[in-house]
């Protein structure tokens, strides 16, 4: 049996707790209920407008959870300052537009807009942090990737998740098979990412070959209706491979 981990993204926690600027409902407390239910990591995203979640809510995680951090954030200088003082596991990079409510594509690697991310990345190796890039699932994108010494890369399911129909459903989970071998043969970690719920999971477990799939939104939204643990266990269930 293949074995899936499972990352839940807290960020939308985080959301409705500024949505009135109060303390509660804590994230970190989310994270804390989302070990103990089986997951393998959180993510959280510390946004340059800082809409959600919070350099304290990293500081706070890294005290009181023990499975993996892993930090979303674009490659900028003010977020690799945060990353190397609190030293989450993992920092995946993300393509950030001020005006977006969620991250909408994957990096694009070939468009020269990332200038210094060779070194950017070699800075956050040096310091023991492991670095994954959140791209499409495009062989050129992977190979870019290997190029600027990533060690692992999260493909986008957006499109996957966005698809109208169970045969364009189809098409854009065979892109992410196909980008998935490429990259494990280039000796990469392959996650997954964006839009993946309860529904659309189960063609992406068939696969067999992802490693982790990060999971925020549609955890969230389930845990209003029946609790955090219940939700990521259910989540959990669905991850269970029967390759």
């Amino acid at each position: 049996m293949h074995l899936h981990k499972l990352g839940v993204n807290i960020d939308h926690v985080a959301t409705l707790r500024q949505a009135r600027g109060t303390k509660y409902p804590d994230p970190v407390f989310a994270a804390l209920i989302a070990e103990q239910a089986g997951s393998s990591n959180i993510t959280l995203h510390i946004r340059e407008d800082r809409r959600h979640a919070q350099e304290r809510d990293l500081e706070l995680l890294k005290k009181t959870i023990s499975i993996k951090v892993n930090l979303e954030m674009a490659p900028t200088a003010d977020l690799k300052g945060i990353a190397l003082h609190h030293r989450p596991d993992c920092c995946t990079l993300v393509p950030e537009k001020r005006h977006e409510v969620t991250t909408e594509g994957g990096m694009d690697l070939h468009g020269g807009g990332y200038t210094g991310l060779k070194k950017y990345i070699g800075d956050l190796n040096k310091a023991g942090i492991e670095v994954s890039l959140f791209i499409d699932p495009d062989e050129r994108q992977v190979s870019a990737a290997c190029k600027l010494g990533a060690g692992a890369v999260e493909f986008n399911s957006g499109r996957y998740a966005e698809a109208e129909h169970e045969e364009q459903a189809g098409v854009e989970a065979e892109k992410i098979r196909q980008a998935t071998v490429f990259a494990l043969s280039n000796g990469l970690k392959a996650h997954v990412g964006h839009g993946i719920n309860y529904h659309n999971v189960h063609p992406l477990v068939e696969l067999g070959l992802l490693e982790e799939f990060n999971i925020g939104h549609a955890i969230v939204a389930r845990a209003v209706m029946v609790g955090f643990e219940r939700a990521v266990k259910e989540m959990l269930e669905l991850l269970k491979s029967t390759r």
